[in-house]
């Protein structure tokens, strides 16, 4: 056990007091997990500032980005955090509780589509929207379909492309498609360890320079089993390689006005960083805000010098893209 944290830092551990865990219905029925802040010093329905809705990434949860998330509520942001579903804490698709899977990631485009629709009718604007690796995959390819429409949206290490592909992603795709038809489509992509949603040695150097972040979420996996998954399903890997393929389909980028910080590291293990490189360059208003070899995948949980960086670029970059209005 960690000691208890300083009276004045902020407990990575614990739902904050202020924040309100509750469950999102999707059209179908599907239950969601989501959590709410209602921004510092604005009581519970309306903020001074605008609102933030943020999206963890493939097998994440949002108690992982607390940190993050408190610290935009400290701000004067009205904050949600939702998972995907399949996700966390909001069921499975495959076919055991470990494995994440998806039939096709629209499923997850038109649940982003409806909790926006409902999110921006309760909460003040400016309205912004975000998302980690595979949550900035979404977010990005919600607002190129355009069913949703932020003021402005940043993403942390998007997965616009899968780390270590030398060949035409045209051709991984084909080759996942067989795969997927010869082993099944709900059958795990990769090996993940020994004992099944046991954490594999090593991964905290795919993810964090800072052990305690790491060492965070490992033991809420442990106080809510609930939030344990491992690897991804053939499926998802494939509907996966369409899906970056219609993103990056001519055109498609060079439509969207809104604007967008992209934040990635070249020392990603897990996603492209020439893919996000490529989508700063081909939005209208993209940015990219760039690490190297001080970050891995999750910069936001990442060592103080990193992680601080991080959190002024964004918010720099919503004062002047989505000022108070």
């Amino acid at each position: 056990m960690n000691p208890d944290p300083p009276e004045d830092a902020f407990n990575r551990r614990a739902i904050p007091a202020v924040a309100v865990e509750t469950t999102w219905s999707a059209s179908d029925g599907h239950e969601i997990r989501r959590i709410d802040w209602p921004g510092a010093g604005t009581g519970v329905s309306e903020a001074s500032r605008g609102s933030i809705l943020f999206f963890p990434g493939r097998g994440d949860n949002y108690e992982k980005y607390l940190e993050a998330l408190h610290q935009w509520h400290e701000a004067g942001w009205k904050v949600t955090a939702a998972d995907w579903r399949g996700q966390a804490g909001s069921g499975r698709l495959g076919g055991d509780a470990i494995t994440g899977h998806i039939e096709d990631y629209s499923v997850w485009i038109d649940d982003l589509a409806a909790f926006w629709n409902d999110w921006t009718a309760s909460t003040p604007g400016p309205h912004i929207l975000s998302g980690h690796s595979m949550g900035g995959h979404l977010v990005l390819r919600g607002l190129v379909e355009k069913r949703v429409a932020p003021d402005a949206m940043f993403l942390s290490a998007p997965m616009l492309g899968f780390f270590g592909n030398i060949l035409p992603r045209s051709f991984m795709h084909g080759a996942t498609k067989l795969i997927k038809r010869l082993r099944g489509d709900t059958t795990q992509a990769w090996k993940w360890s020994e004992k099944p949603g046991e954490i594999p040695v090593g991964r905290i150097n795919l993810l964090t320079h800072d052990k305690e972040r790491y060492e965070d979420e490992l033991w809420w996996r442990e106080n809510r089993p609930e939030l344990v998954m491992g690897p991804g399903s053939w499926g998802w890997v494939e509907r996966g390689y369409a899906s970056m393929g219609a993103l990056f389909a001519p055109g498609v980028l060079e439509a969207v006005e809104t604007p967008v910080l992209l934040i990635g590291t070249s020392n990603d293990k897990l996603v492209d960083m020439k893919a996000i490189k490529e989508a700063a360059e081909r939005l209208p208003n993209g940015e990219l805000l760039a690490f190297g070899k001080e970050a891995h995948h999750e910069i936001l949980r990442e060592v103080d010098a990193v992680r601080d960086r991080a959190m002024n670029g964004i918010a720099e970059f919503l004062d002047r893209t989505a000022p108070k209005t």
